[in-house]
């Protein structure tokens, strides 16, 4: 499974502010969209990537004990962002944001953002697919190929 699979089912809509915004326009927007990650763009259709601003990154704004309506996106945001391709697997986009320690990743192809997945994203989506394995290896030993029950097949028995 990739990350484009992800992008999907949960679709490539990516919240966004300007880096003018205050940190309160942060928090304000990420309480509205019940989201921990703010992409950062000079235009609305994010064309541009500045940068993305998270939810540990307020804390550290929160830390200096300016008001937050008092400190700018641009100031507090991060820059150099690890980002994702669509194409990317599961597991090495796990491997990647553990390693990273990030835990909202920007996806991108061609240049251009296409959406967002988290770090509990990836680990639904792990978890989903070992549930469905679990389930067709327990059907698998639970049946043999004659839908009989294993549990009413007889066993040859080796004489003494």
């Amino acid at each position: 499974m990739t990350l484009r699979d992800i992008l999907a089912i949960k679709g490539s809509k990516v919240f966004s502010i300007g880096p003018s915004a205050t940190l309160d326009d942060v928090v304000q927007s990420l309480v509205e969209h019940k989201c921990g990650s703010l992409m950062v763009c000079e235009e609305e259709n994010c064309a541009h990537i500045l940068g993305i601003i998270t939810e540990r990154d307020i804390l550290r704004a929160c830390a200096t004990r300016i008001p937050l309506d008092e400190q700018r996106v641009v100031d507090a945001m991060t820059r150099h962002m690890v980002v994702g391709s669509p194409n990317d697997s599961i597991e090495d986009t796990m491997g990647l944001m553990t390693d990273r320690r990030v835990r909202h990743l920007p996806i991108v192809e061609d240049g251009k953002l296409c959406g967002m997945v988290s770090i509990g994203d990836i680990v639904k989506t792990q978890h989903d697919s070992l549930s469905m394995e679990n389930h067709y290896l327990k059907t698998y030993l639970h049946n043999d190929f004659d839908g009989q029950s294993s549990s009413t097949i007889a066993l040859p028995v080796k004489p003494r």
